[in-house]
């Protein structure tokens, strides 16, 4: 008997240690899910607060591609001497668009035709010329837009502004606060608008490239004050606006900012 109560009173004990064994491990991969759920949420907090950073988030829409009709490639675009009054600024002949311009011969300026299919500019970015009939609403985009509605927007006074993929996130953030400090303007068509394209360009020469119709500026930094003085000169100007009073709403794509 003695012996029996030993065996079974370290049968209770094992018992016992087994229960403590197991329910230590319980905890332990209680709190191991919970370590990997904490890390989980940090990760994701981490992408979704890039993504809003960025840009990226899933309500932005980039306007689709020109693909059909043929293909068109533009002439060279003619250079003239800087008018604009700000250092740095290229400028091409723009004669008869609109009328109040007296840049160059009017056989040289940029071309309005509407055309169907995909084209090949004689500048990188595009300053003007031919391009498709529906454009796109004005706004900030985290990917490429097409140059053919990009270039519909320059004529209806946008200014565009394109920058290296390669940019700092610093650096993007900067420029969308630029762009979005700029006032709504209400020109004639359309809803009230910035006028103000934004939007990443592969290829660029320069960090930092900013466009309007005919005109071109490129500069290193968003802080560079020659960005103000563009966009207060071009954009939506009745002088220098080809169809001023165009619409930069009530196009294609969605951007992640109006």
């Amino acid at each position: 008997m003695p012996n029996a109560k030993k065996q079974a009173a370290r049968r209770e004990r094992v018992a016992a240690a087994r229960a403590a064994q197991q329910r230590a491990e319980r905890r332990r991969n209680l709190l191991t899910i919970g370590a990997s759920a904490a890390a989980a949420v940090i990760v994701i907090g981490g992408v979704a607060g890039y993504l809003a950073t960025r840009g990226g988030g899933s309500s932005e829409v980039v306007p689709p591609a020109v693909s059909g009709g043929a293909a068109v490639s533009q002439g060279p675009a003619h250079v003239v001497g800087n008018t604009s009054g700000i250092s740095g600024v290229t400028e091409y002949v723009t004669t008869g668009w609109p009328q109040a311009s007296s840049n160059g011969q009017a056989a040289d300026a940029l071309s309005h035709d509407h055309v169907a299919g995909p084209v090949t500019y004689s500048v990188s970015p595009p300053v003007g010329g031919n391009h498709n009939a529906e454009w796109m609403n004005c706004g900030i985009y985290d990917q490429p837009v097409p140059n053919e509605r990009a270039v519909h927007n320059l004529e209806h006074g946008a200014v565009w502004i394109t920058y290296q993929p390669s940019l700092s996130q610093q650096e993007v953030s900067a420029l969308r606060a630029f762009v979005e400090k700029q006032t709504m303007v209400s020109s004639g068509e359309g809803a009230a608008s910035r006028y103000m394209d934004l939007s990443p360009y592969p290829g660029l020469s320069s960090p930092i490239v900013v466009s309007s119709w005919g005109f071109q500026l490129k500069v290193t930094s968003p802080s560079d004050p020659r960005l103000q003085q563009f966009v207060n000169k071009f954009r939506a100007s009745q002088q220098y606006t080809p169809e001023y009073g165009g619409a930069c709403t009530g196009g294609l794509g969605t951007p992640l900012q109006t």
